[in-house]
């Protein structure tokens, strides 16, 4: 468990003023850096305590001992996982569609937070589950799982995604959808353009398109709930299987939908790293049947 983090203070940033190199190197929040100073040995340099208003010294090592944190019990579940991406801080996880991200009250114990665990646990691990991103259950793709606090914090907002759908119609092109997402008047859990909704930007580009329905990826610039799918569906261009938002279950049993692709800089070691999931067996039969037609 990645709980302690190492830095050396560069020759340019000898003479800064810990708050700062704090917050500028080591990608420290001001509410972390505020917690930290109320734990013991929180923030250290050369094995001393370190005040955010001390100067960092030119060579010297900054440890920072994040904090505890209590968390909900999650049952161990063994099975598959298709492991894209692990290391001491990160683990990434191509999930099938069908399963839920997270235990919820109708779904206990077949979850890819039970899998997880069962898996750390298995190889003398352990920490807290924490999903960068929560893909619907029926939606398939790269889930990113930050194993400590400070992963989570320098991920947010930092993840690149790329997706891909199969869409009712002849959609072609490239375009933007800029319109606001709030909940449905009649529903705790449909989503609707609507004015006083929050702001929500998607990208799309056609890959192929043909009469009955198209290939289209997608890259988002806001994380509303359902955002595609409602983009999409607000556009006249309902997702495959989506009958919650005006797709039919035709020629899949689910919405077609997968996240394909994740871009980030490595929380702690400053990599590029870039992943890939292929698309799944049900959506891949439906674009092998366009493409052989």
């Amino acid at each position: 468990m990645a709980e302690s983090l190492r830095f050396t203070v560069p020759a340019e940033c000898g003479g800064m003023a810990a708050k700062w190199f704090l917050k500028s190197r080591c990608g420290l929040s001001t509410r972390m850096i505020t917690r930290l100073k109320r734990e013991k040995d929180g923030i250290l340099m050369d094995g001393k305590i370190l005040r955010t208003i001390d100067p960092v010294v030119s060579g010297a090592e900054i440890v920072i001992n994040l904090p505890g944190e209590a968390s909900s019990y999650i049952e161990p579940v063994d099975g598959a996982l298709d492991i894209c991406y692990e290391d001491g801080y990160l683990i990434a996880v191509n999930k099938p569609p069908f399963m839920p991200v997270h235990p919820v009250k109708q779904h206990q114990n077949n979850t890819l937070a039970n899998l997880v665990t069962a898996y750390a646990q298995k190889n003398g691990a352990e920490y807290v589950f924490r999903a960068h991103n929560r893909l619907d259950r029926n939606t398939s793709g790269l889930v990113l799982i930050a194993k400590d606090k400070y992963s989570v914090f320098k991920l947010h907002k930092a993840v690149h995604k790329t997706y891909f759908a199969l869409v009712h119609g002849r959609l072609e092109g490239s375009g933007t959808v800029r319109e606001p997402i709030g909940l449905h008047e009649d529903s705790k859990i449909v989503r609707r353009v609507t004015e006083g909704g929050s702001p929500a930007v998607t990208h799309y580009n056609s890959i192929f398109s043909g009469d009955d329905y198209s290939l289209i990826s997608l890259v988002l610039e806001t994380g509303r709930t359902h955002q595609i799918r409602c983009h999409m569906s607000y556009l006249g261009h309902p997702l495959l299987g989506d009958d919650l938002y005006g797709g039919t279950l035709e020629l899949i049993n689910r919405q077609a939908l997968h996240c394909g692709g994740m871009i980030f800089v490595h929380p702690v070691t400053g990599e590029k790293i870039s992943l890939k999931a292929p698309i799944p067996p049900d959506m891949q039969r439906l674009i092998d049947n366009k493409i052989t037609k």
